[in-house]
């Protein structure tokens, strides 16, 4: 089979998306046979991974809280280290990340960072063509081809300098449901990682790098563990050695927190790092507390890097990942340059300063920006307080963290200012997610699906517990639900300069109120509206 496939089996995919002449170069009948297989062997255990997440946050709903795990306390104690950096990934001081559009690869590439994560996940609406499109502009990256001429007639390539790109597949929970295996719909962490994976990985070890992903909302070491077992699997069937794909795993939930060493053991031939995926680790908190009145959180904004229990997240994932010999990436700071206004200019980039700031001082070897105009800063920052690739040779105060630490839950107020602005960013965001656009400046703030999250999230949850706002009024569904009212009259006063679609609108508007109505939790905002793409 092409790029050297031994997939075995003889089972054929369901193909319900619109595959034409444009996408058959991608769903060739070798990469469906591909894909085919690692479905077969690895749905099953996938299937099981996800039961088990609804069975632990049924202990968690009944009161029980997590610890470090007894059973996997010689894998911590123990000393081993994960297998020797690439080394195109030995510096990675500076990552731009971004969603797939053509446009946006070629200025990511572009950009002046060490590394380039092409995102299928929450910057990245997954409909069908967003999904393939983005297949065909990695290919095209990964073979120095790709070009785009915007209607005003600027013309982009890569230039003869470019990052080193990582793919950031979608997660365990989520499927492709235009691509079914006996009726089925196909894990979309499988699906992306495949046919990247398959039509790229030759290409890529031709060039001199490799195959290198970021795993994302992972909760167990046993997640990880499947992933390894889909590594293994797959390197073999395309004939590449063992060892050649690489991943960075994103420690965005609290309860992954707790098996960051076991992670890395799971992975360690395949390791590439850990990273503080801030913004979903902070929705996540509420997600797996979500029963627990002692654990609602303030407004999102007083819920800053520098709380105990965000603090003892980073140093425990730094120590971890230089115990073991591996990056430790920080995360992103959500403001972008205001081009409009150079007062708010000057505060966006000033905040980001301090975020990499504390970053560089707490030990991290990179960090994470959003836009290509924040990338010389973050550059600055690194380069000044980290001369050499990297920090994990530098010798950090021993800290001890307990499950106490990562658990601490951070004072603060709840405000109507709060309020309405988590309705007013959450139904602007899912509002744009739903007409196909995953990544969206609001307020001069870049937000994705994991800010947008935390915004519905926290009203469930401020609601659910009767949590009183400084003014002393109680948060109910009833005021939720006529703040909702209020905010999307303001935002139709300003449909065209927002570029919002009305019928989006009232869509993002509907669902939004549900999610935040109803009884039980909505586990995932994107689940719930992907029927909707």
């Amino acid at each position: 089979m092409a790029n050297g496939s031994n997939a075995t089996t003889t089972r054929s995919l369901d193909i319900t998306g619109r595959v034409g002449d444009r996408y058959a170069s991608v769903l060739t009948p070798e990469a469906q046979r591909f894909l085919a297989d690692l479905q077969e062997r690895f749905e099953p255990e996938r299937q099981r991974l996800l039961l088990r997440r609804v069975a632990r946050q049924q202990q968690l709903d009944a009161g029980v809280r997590p610890d470090f795990l007894p059973q996997t306390r010689d894998i911590r104690e123990a000393a081993w280290t994960v297998a020797p950096i690439p080394p195109d990934l030995v510096d990675r001081r500076v990552e731009i990340t971004g969603p797939v559009d053509r446009k946006m690869v070629i200025n990511a590439l572009n950009s002046g960072a060490n590394v380039y994560m092409a995102d299928f996940e929450d910057s990245h609406t997954p409909t069908w063509e967003n999904n393939l499109d983005g297949q065909l502009n990695l290919r095209d990256a990964v073979r120095r081809t790709i070009t785009f001429d915007n209607p005003d007639g600027k013309h982009y390539e890569l230039d003869p300098s470019i990052a080193t790109l990582v793919v950031r597949p979608r997660g365990w929970h989520l499927v492709e449901k235009h691509v079914q295996l006996d009726g089925v719909p196909m894990s979309a962490s499988l699906f992306d990682f495949g046919l990247f994976l398959f039509h790229n990985a030759h290409e890529q070890i031709r060039r001199g790098t490799g195959p290198y992903f970021y795993l994302p909302k992972l909760e167990s070491h046993l997640e990880a563990r499947l992933w390894n077992d889909v590594f293994i699997h797959a390197q073999a069937a395309l004939g590449i050695p063992s060892g050649t794909i690489r991943a960075t795993v994103l420690i965005e939930n609290v309860l992954a927190a707790f098996e960051m060493h076991e992670i890395l053991w799971e992975l360690r031939q395949h390791a590439a790092g850990l990273n503080c995926g801030r913004w979903d680790y902070i929705f996540s908190f509420i997600k797996t507390f979500r029963s627990d009145p002692a654990f609602v959180l303030p407004d999102r904004g007083q819920v800053t890097m520098d709380r105990h229990f965000l603090d003892s997240y980073v140093q425990l994932l730094i120590r971890t990942c230089h115990a073991r010999g591996i990056h430790a990436m920080g995360g992103m700071a959500a403001q972008i340059p205001v081009k409009s206004d150079a007062a708010a200019n000057d505060a966006a980039l000033s905040k980001v300063r301090q975020d990499k700031l504390r970053e560089v001082h707490a030990g991290h070897d990179g960090t994470w920006v959003a836009h290509p105009g924040l990338v010389p800063l973050a550059r600055e920052v690194f380069d000044e307080h980290m001369p050499g690739p990297h920090q994990i040779g530098r010798v950090l105060d021993p800290v001890t963290i307990t499950a106490a630490d990562l658990l601490a839950v951070p004072d603060g107020s709840i405000t109507e200012p709060g309020l309405r602005h988590n309705v007013d960013v959450g139904v602007r965001y899912l509002e744009a997610w739903l007409r196909g656009t995953g990544c969206v400046p609001i307020y001069n703030l870049m937000e994705d699906a994991a800010t947008a999250e935390i915004s519905r999230s926290q009203l469930w949850q401020w609601a659910k517990h009767g949590a009183r706002l400084a003014d002393g009024r109680v948060v109910t569904r009833e005021l939720i639900r006529t703040v909702l009212r209020e905010e999307l009259v303001k935002i139709r006063s300003h449909l065209d300069a927002a570029g919002i679609l009305p019928e989006a609108l009232d869509l993002a508007a509907r669902l939004f109120g549900e999610m935040v109505e109803h009884d039980a939790f909505t586990d995932w905002l994107t689940v719930a509206a992907y029927d909707h793409v």
